[in-house]
């Protein structure tokens, strides 16, 4: 049985991936680049992905300096106003924490996923959120993951990481994590091979947990 669980934020306890894809992909219209999604989807499992393609096509970095902030008002704006509640995440957080203690390892940036919560009830279920600002080295990176476990005071066969990337998925193998790699229709397309587990939604994640499956 797992005594720790470190959730991944964005596609796993809110479906937030396909509009960070779209405020890149609207703020890099603007300067006259159609950002590719297949190659992007590509890019995210390295820990790259909305910049990378408008390098290789030579736009300068002040240039994607400037895109970059206007990207990161999209995003914003869209996480205030878009759908991106997962159903029974809540409902499932509520059960989980009667047999696991709960944390987030996220790489959003601390405004944003601020914004998220304003209104929403995940967070009372996590001992601690580490966001991009909490560590040096993001995703595939195993630092975040290995924070999350001096934090908890967890061993790594104590503990259960939950993703839904490939950028993720590397971070926790090289943690030495057992990793969950929850569906996710956007990233649905990774290479999802050294997972431990794959399910439908967290609601199956109970049995892992409690070593039924």
């Amino acid at each position: 049985m797992k005594k720790y669980v470190l959730f991944d934020h964005d596609g796993v306890l809110v479906d937030t991936e396909f509009w960070y894809f779209k405020a890149g992909e609207r703020a890099l219209a603007e300067i006259g680049f159609t950002l590719d999604r297949d190659q992007y989807l590509r890019d995210m499992t390295q820990g790259m992905a909305t910049w990378a393609q408008a390098r290789a096509a030579g736009i300068d970095e002040q240039t994607i300096s400037r895109q970059r902030d206007v990207r990161n008002a999209y995003y914003q704006e869209y996480l205030r106003t878009e759908a991106i509640e997962i159903e029974g995440v809540v409902e499932t957080l509520a059960e989980l924490s009667d047999y696991v203690r709960m944390a987030i390892v996220t790489t959003a940036k601390r405004a944003d996923f601020e914004i998220i919560h304003e209104k929403r009830q995940i967070t009372p279920f996590m001992e601690f959120v580490l966001a991009r600002e909490d560590y040096d080295i993001a995703k595939p990176h195993p630092e975040p993951y290995l924070t999350g476990l001096e934090r908890l005071g967890a061993t790594r066969e104590e503990t259960l990481v939950v993703e839904d990337s490939t950028r993720g998925l590397n971070s926790a193998v090289a943690a030495g994590i057992d990793c969950v790699i929850v569906h996710n229709e956007f990233t649905k397309a990774h290479d999802f091979s050294q997972a431990r587990y794959r399910i439908d939604t967290l609601r199956d994640l109970k049995g892992i947990i409690l070593g039924e499956d």
